[in-house]
């Protein structure tokens, strides 16, 4: 059976083209796999984005109790970011090593870097919890996150599929825009704590 990708309503026997937009009709078997792989790489994001809006939540609620304002909020969430992140890493540190070296430009290099990476993260967050972070902390956050982040666009920018490790190997995720979003995201959240 052969449908038409953007009208799968249209379906004929023989190959064809779409009475409706002219397009070439396929396989109904292999449009299935294209929706299905769609499905899949877009659950895969669902535990990365719980995750996410679990921090921002909990960030905005401890900042309300507290003393609201927009700057107790990033530095709330970067302190629960950085240490679910490292929490994550650590559990299964050989493996984020290994596949942080597959696309991280200095763990490509210094193998040994992915090892250090979650404790850098974890020491982030202590420094942040306890209110001793300095201006070369958060330039030092800024130089380790904008690094991996370029390390993350050089891949998306040559189109190579890569299993992103920034949860560990725990959750699967693949390394796309959100991976670079992430990255660049906690540079720009340092740079507002600096200037803040």
């Amino acid at each position: 059976m052969y449908a038409c990708p953007m009208h799968p309503q249209i379906r004929q026997d023989s190959p064809g083209t779409c009475p409706l937009c002219g397009m070439k009709l396929v396989l109904q078997s292999e449009l299935e796999k294209k929706s299905n792989k769609v499905t899949s790489e877009k659950s895969s994001y669902t535990p990365l984005l719980i995750i996410i809006g679990l921090i921002f939540t909990t960030s905005l609620l401890i900042s309300f109790i507290t003393n609201f304002n927009i700057h107790t909020v990033v530095r709330y969430f970067m302190i629960g970011f950085f240490l679910i992140f490292s929490g994550f890493k650590l559990t299964d540190i050989r493996g984020f090593a290994e596949g942080y070296a597959t696309y991280d430009l200095l763990a490509k290099r210094v193998y040994w870097y992915g090892y250090i990476y979650p404790f850098l993260e974890l020491f982030f967050a202590f420094t942040m919890i306890l209110d001793i972070y300095t201006k070369q902390i958060l330039f030092a956050e800024i130089i380790v996150m904008g690094f991996s982040g370029i390390g993350v666009a050089i891949k998306i920018l040559k189109h190579e599929k890569f299993q992103c490790v920034c949860l560990g190997t725990f959750l699967k995720v693949p390394l796309t825009w959100v991976t670079l979003v992430e990255d660049f995201s906690m540079v720009v959240f340092a740079l507002y704590l600096l200037v803040s």
